[in-house]
C-alpha cells in the first residue's frame, strides 16, 4: 500500500497546461484502481502546500524548470517525501541540455554539434538549418528551426526567454526516434512523423498532424543498437523511476544515429509517447501509472564508515 498519494500538477512556468493535463490523467487513472489520490497544485509555498496536504508519496506530474530539473526533488527529499521519476542529481543534470551533451560525449554517445548563447551574444557557423531551443525545459517550447542568418539572432531571444540561455545545435536530418524506460529496462520504441520540420510543440500537442510508427520503420538491429543507446544514456546522468530519449536516426546509416535529450518526467496524456509504447508492449495507462509508482523512492546515500571517515 502506497497511503495518500499526491498528484503534482500545474507549476510555474511555460509547461503547465501539459502538466495540469498529466497530472489529471494519473490522478484518474490511480482513482479508478481504488488508490486515495490528492491533486496537489504546485506553485509558490509548495512546501507549506505539501506539509498541509500530508501525502505519502508523490507521483510528480510536473514539466520543465521548477518540476523537472531536481529543485522539486530536492524540497521532497528534505521533507521525507518518496516521489517518482530520478533523483535531484540526474533531473538537474538531464534539465540542463549542454552539461547533459557533455556526459553523453564522455560516454561516447553522438549528440548534434551545437554551443551556447544568449540574447546579443556573438554566434559561431553552423551553416543553416539549424536548430535553436532553451537551454533548460522540454515540449519543445521556445524551439525555433532557423534556416536563415536573419533568424538566428531573433531565434536565441526568444529561447533565451526561457531560463536565460539558449543551444543551437546543428540540424541532423531523420527519422525522430524515442525510447521508453521503466524501471532500467527498455519498453520499446517509436517513430514519430509529422509532415514538418521539427516535432515542436504545435506539432506535439495541437496540429494533429502527428503520427507514430510502433516499431520504428529501421531495420531491428538498428532499433536495437539505439535502445541499447537510449539506456548508456540513462546511465550516464544516473536516472532511475522512468524516462524517455529521444534520437535522431539519420537516413544515412546507423553511424549517425544521435541523441538528443533524456526525458526524466515525460507527459503522460492522451498524445503522450511514453504511453503509446507501453500499450504496445501490453501495459495499459493504468498499469503504466502504478508501475511508476511502485518505483517512488528518495535518495539514499550511504553513510560513510566511521573508520573511512576519520
Amino acid at each position: 500500500m502506497h497511503g495518500k498519494i499526491g498528484v503534482l500538477m500545474g507549476g510555474w512556468g511555460e509547461e503547465r497546461e501539459i502538466s495540469l493535463a498529466t497530472g489529471e490523467a494519473i490522478a484518474a487513472a490511480l482513482e479508478a484502481r481504488g488508490h486515495d489520490v490528492a491533486r496537489v497544485s504546485a506553485g509558490p509555498h509548495l512546501d507549506e502546500t505539501l506539509r498541509r496536504s500530508r501525502i505519502d508519496v508523490a507521483f510528480l506530474a510536473l514539466h520543465g524548470r521548477m518540476g523537472e530539473d531536481g529543485k522539486v526533488q530536492g524540497l521532497l527529499e528534505v521533507l521525507g517525501i518518496p516521489y517518482t521519476g530520478s533523483g535531484v542529481m540526474a533531473s538537474a543534470l538531464a534539465m540542463n541540455k549542454p552539461v547533459a551533451k557533455r556526459l553523453f560525449r564522455d560516454a561516447n554517445l553522438a549528440t548534434p554539434v551545437g554551443y551556447t548563447a544568449r540574447a546579443g551574444d556573438p554566434t559561431c557557423d553552423l551553416g543553416f538549418p539549424c536548430i535553436v531551443k532553451p537551454s533548460l525545459g522540454g515540449s519543445s517550447v521556445g524551439l525555433a528551426h532557423v534556416q536563415s542568418e536573419a533568424q538566428l539572432l531573433p531565434a536565441i531571444a526568444n529561447a533565451a526567454r526561457f531560463g536565460g540561455e539558449a543551444l543551437v545545435e546543428r540540424f541532423v536530418e531523420g527519422k525522430e526516434i524515442t525510447v521508453a524506460i521503466v524501471g532500467g529496462e527498455v519498453l520499446g520504441s517509436l517513430e514519430v512523423s509529422h509532415g514538418g520540420s521539427t516535432f515542436d510543440y504545435q506539432a506535439k500537442y495541437h496540429s494533429g498532424t502527428a503520427r507514430y510508427h510502433l516499431p520504428p520503420r529501421l531495420n531491428p538491429t538498428r532499433i536495437a543498437n539505439i535502445e541499447a543507446m537510449a539506456l548508456r544514456a540513462w546511465s550516464a546522468l544516473g536516472c532511475r523511476g522512468y524516462a524517455r530519449v529521444d534520437f535522431i536516426a539519420s537516413e544515412n546509416g546507423h553511424s549517425n544515429d544521435v541523441l538528443l535529450e533524456v526525458n526524466t518526467l515525460p507527459g503522460m496524456t492522451a498524445t503522450s509517447l511514453l504511453p503509446k509504447i507501453a500499450a504496445k508492449a501490453g501495459l495499459d495507462f493504468g498499469a503504466l501509472c502504478e508501475r511508476i509508482l511502485s518505483l517512488a523512492t528518495l535518495d539514499h546515500p550511504e553513510a560513510i564508515p566511521e573508520s573511512r571517515a576519520a
